[in-house]
């Protein structure tokens, strides 16, 4: 049987979520993709709650690599504030290139480190 692509990310996503545990020190950086989005959160697992969240929604007239970059580093930004310096990437089963790899490399950019 022929899976499709949400029940492969889906798997993927399972995979990594076994491994990625975010701590009050390290929390996870956890990204989600539409087809026109792309959205960022920090969360801490031990209490699951959310810290820190950002998207793309405010921008307009950019490509969505450029929007991801942009979200990457306001979600860097937003988290130095709060001083989480440190986190683990959690790329919600998507493959790392891309708008993925883009964010990820404007968190970086931003300070953030993974």
């Amino acid at each position: 049987m022929q899976q499709t692509k949400q029940q492969k990310r889906t798997r993927r996503h399972s995979r990594i979520r076994a491994k990625v545990i975010g701590t009050p020190t390290a929390p996870r950086l956890c990204v989600f993709k539409s087809n026109q989005h792309i959205y960022a959160q920090i969360i801490d697992d031990t209490k699951g709650k959310t810290i820190i969240s950002a998207n793309d929604s405010k921008e307009k007239k950019l490509k969505k690599l450029e929007k991801a970059f942009n979200v990457g580093k306001e979600i860097a930004k937003l988290a130095i504030e709060k001083k989480i310096k440190k986190v683990v990437f959690d790329r919600g089963g998507f493959k790392y290139h891309g708008r993925i790899k883009a964010l990820a490399e404007g968190a970086r950019e931003g300070g953030l480190q993974f």
